[in-house]
């Protein structure tokens, strides 16, 4: 008997799969990003305004997205993206990087040269306000960090009177004196 493998000279789609492909030369191909590519991906994503980096970057769409969110389904959920799909020949690279809000990476499947205003046509509808976000990240996170300030958010029980801090920095003025509550 002779067995077959195909699975290595066609890139696997699932995690429970092959994660390399073999080129026209027979060379193994990473179909995923490594470590390394993803942490240069998301540095290189676009920052949001009042908003840590670490924590929070724009998609190629222009998408607010968060870091604790990788491969979900939500609208503030996002996937490392081949720029060029690896189907087409695009390396597991950190030049080939791109993050992309779910639902945008899964529409533009293995398309090749949309710009940002296609990309965008695929994004969720749904637009955070401050105060959601800063919900958000106090559920994600335990906090909120806002750079370049030396502040703290409030924790819940604080805002409750149920816990004093007995951290001396000021708590945060938060922009929602404009925002119905």
């Amino acid at each position: 008997m002779s067995s077959s493998s195909s699975s290595t000279t066609s890139p696997s789609r699932s995690r429970g799969g092959n994660s390399k492909s073999s080129n026209s030369n027979g060379e193994e191909r990473p179909r995923f990003f490594d470590k390394k590519a993803k942490s240069i991906c998301w540095a290189n994503a676009e920052s949001v305004p009042g908003r840590h980096p670490e924590r929070w970057r724009l998609d190629a769409a222009g998408n607010v997205v968060c870091k604790r969110f990788c491969n979900c389904h939500g609208c503030l959920c996002f996937e490392y993206d081949h720029i060029v799909p690896f189907s087409k020949g695009g390396e597991s690279t950190s030049e080939n990087c791109q993050i992309l809000q779910t639902r945008v990476n899964r529409f533009k499947s293995d398309k090749d040269g949309l710009d940002a205003t296609q990309l965008k046509g695929y994004s969720c509808d749904i637009k955070f306000t401050d105060k959601e976000l800063d919900i958000i990240e106090m559920a994600v996170y335990g906090d909120v960090i806002r750079p370049g300030k030396e502040c703290r958010c409030r924790t819940v029980a604080e805002m409750l009177g149920k816990y004093k801090s007995k951290d001396r920095t000021a708590a945060c003025k938060l922009p929602y004196n404009d925002e119905a509550s």
